[in-house]
């Protein structure tokens, strides 16, 4: 009986693992000798408003879904300007509707969502300027490029440049 049971809650554990709405994604580049890996919960946009709806404008959101986002840096980096050690970061974007969005790197990194966050454990803060396209990214899309990270959501696009400290 008890071996039933366990394969049971094996089966139930399985089936909720493999059916996330969010499925947890990974990106990983180099830029320069630089290692970046990306860990995040992919959600998908399902026909609803994201900007200024799902995600309020004006509040720290952190940057995917469930487990906060993280970024972690292989060696130091200067992003779009400036300095950050290398690390693991937690990873938060402050959406505006309008101007530019605030991309936010934090000390803490285990958290879940955005409830702990704390603008005092901030390693670095840094400003990237929106690009709205027709096209919608239906799940969401982190990649590394040449000299950037690129996130891509709904119709939103940020870049931040990259390089090597």
């Amino acid at each position: 009986m008890k071996a039933i049971k366990l394969v049971l809650i094996f089966v139930l554990m399985t089936t909720l693992s493999c059916a996330q709405e969010s499925p947890k994604k990974q990106a990983t580049g180099k830029i320069g000798a630089v290692t970046i890996t990306i860990d995040y919960g992919a959600p998908s946009v399902k026909g609803r408003t994201i900007w200024g709806e799902l995600e309020a404008y004006d509040k720290v959101w952190r940057a995917g879904a469930n487990d906060n986002t993280t970024i972690t840096f292989s060696k130091d980096v200067t992003i779009n300007g400036s300095d950050l050690k290398a690390g693991k970061y937690g990873f938060f974007i402050i959406p505006k509707k309008d101007g530019d969005w605030t991309v936010i790197f934090n000390t803490k990194n285990d958290a879940w969502g955005a409830f702990s966050y704390k603008k005092e454990e901030d390693a670095m803060r840094t400003n990237s300027t929106p690009n709205f396209v027709s096209k919608v990214q239906e799940q969401l899309q982190y990649t590394i490029g040449e000299n950037t990270i690129k996130f891509a959501w709904n119709k939103a696009r940020l870049e931040m440049y990259v390089s090597e400290k």
